[in-house]
């Protein structure tokens, strides 16, 4: 009787074993969904920039307003006479102030004798910087305190804080704008639309609308927003992404989070501006 009673019950799990197989759904293998294309949303207030230290990129802001005019930017008087180097071209007949101008010499595009300043009155027949961003933080220092060339020496008005964030600048900063600004001076690949929504969202409030309330020149050479993206869309860009030396009211577009092609696009739509 035992027996028959053990094999009844091996029986009985035998088949709710079964049964519980027979209920349970085939495995279905996971098929990964294909990737669709977004399209760039026109009414955000600006592109996702990529991710980056907030620190390096208060050195590069402050780094770049150094490179535009770092007198302005650290409040000092202009040093007597013209810097060391000037004269070793002659070219370019600039005098005092300007001729200690890091922008003078290696130009708005960062390509010195390779770039926009390679010809004209700003020549100077100098190298640009844009090659130097693969150079160590060491070997720029050297290049900033007169260790490489005591005639390019400028720690007699930088601090060490000053001179590193020029190195973060060089670094990070400098871009090479040849790939959305030809020689002829025209943007390419710019959004005339998204740039207008960062401009109304932004800058309209101190340059107006047409961007003629802010006059950068004088009555009889007037010199407008609209002026510079024209005239030199290569200092236009800079100044848009790291702001105006000595001007803490105007914020750097790096500092907003704005990402190259957002700058690129308020480029493209200032340049439609009025001129005069």
């Amino acid at each position: 009787m035992k027996k028959v009673l053990v094999v009844t019950g091996a029986l009985f799990l035998l088949a709710v074993a079964l049964a519980a197989c027979a209920a349970a759904p085939a495995a279905v293998p996971t098929v990964e969904p294909t990737a669709v294309p977004t399209a760039k949303p026109t009414a955000a207030p600006a592109t996702q920039a990529p991710a980056a230290t907030p620190q390096l990129v208060a050195d590069s802001i402050r780094g770049g307003k150094l490179y535009d005019n770092w007198m302005k930017e650290l409040g000092v008087e202009v040093p007597e006479g013209d810097q060391p180097l000037w004269a070793t071209q002659s070219s370019n007949t600039r005098t005092g102030g300007d001729t200690w101008r890091c922008k003078e010499c290696h130009g708005w595009d960062y390509k010195g004798l390779d770039g926009a300043y390679g010809s004209g009155s700003h020549r100077t027949g100098f190298k640009g910087i844009l090659g130097a961003s693969k150079l160590s933080a060491e070997e720029l220092s050297a290049w900033l305190d007169g260790t490489k060339n005591p005639d390019h020496d400028f720690s007699t008005y930088f601090t060490a804080d000053d001179i590193n964030q020029m190195v973060s600048f060089t670094q990070h900063g400098s871009v090479d704008m040849s790939t959305f600004i030809t020689a002829d001076k025209t943007v390419v690949g710019g959004d005339v639309a998204h740039g207008k929504t960062l401009f109304d969202g932004t800058c309209k409030a101190c340059h107006g609308d047409d961007g003629k309330t802010l006059n950068f020149g004088d009555d009889a050479s007037p010199e407008y927003l609209g002026t510079i993206a024209a005239d030199n869309p290569w200092e236009f860009f800079h100044k848009t992404s790291v702001g105006q030396p000595g001007t803490p009211n105007m914020p750097a577009a790096l500092g907003l989070g704005w990402a190259q092609q957002d700058i690129i696009d308020v480029l493209t739509y200032v340049q439609t501006l009025p001129t005069q």
